[in-house]
């Protein structure tokens, strides 16, 4: 009987050259395309706050329309403070919160008002959007 030898040479698979070069070019392709990526979150963020800013702000104006002033809170657009002038809620969904999680910063003078959002805790940006 003849023994037959193994011919690994016609097995199909991967060495581990061909396997660590395609982690290294995977390395590679990751390393240039993550930067570009990383500030996008931000970006899309800050475009929801000013879509939120306008709709607040859309919301506003029609509250104004019909009390003749601008309220003196943001609560005032989603509850009815007695007023029978009221034609809210004018905000269907309730009060947003900026795309960070808290509250937008609103301030009152009667005839103009400001919004706006504190932006990225710690980033010092802020989001506004005024009538003036």
């Amino acid at each position: 009987m003849k023994k037959r030898k193994a011919d690994y040479s016609s097995t199909a698979g991967f060495t581990l050259i061909e396997i660590l070069l395609v982690v290294v070019i995977i390395g590679i392709l990751a390393a240039v395309a993550v930067p570009r990526f990383a500030g996008r979150t931000g970006q899309a963020k800050e475009g929801a706050a000013k879509a939120s800013i306008k709709a607040i702000g859309v919301a506003l104006d029609l509250y104004e329309m019909d009390h003749g002033s601008y309220p003196a809170s943001l609560n005032a657009l989603v509850e009815n403070s007695g007023s029978s002038e009221w034609r809210g809620p004018y905000l269907k969904d309730g009060l947003p919160k900026d795309p960070w999680g808290n509250d937008f910063i609103y301030s009152s003078q009667g005839a103009s008002y400001d919004l706006k959002s504190g932006g990225e805790p710690g980033s010092g940006k802020e989001i506004t959007g005024k009538n003036d």
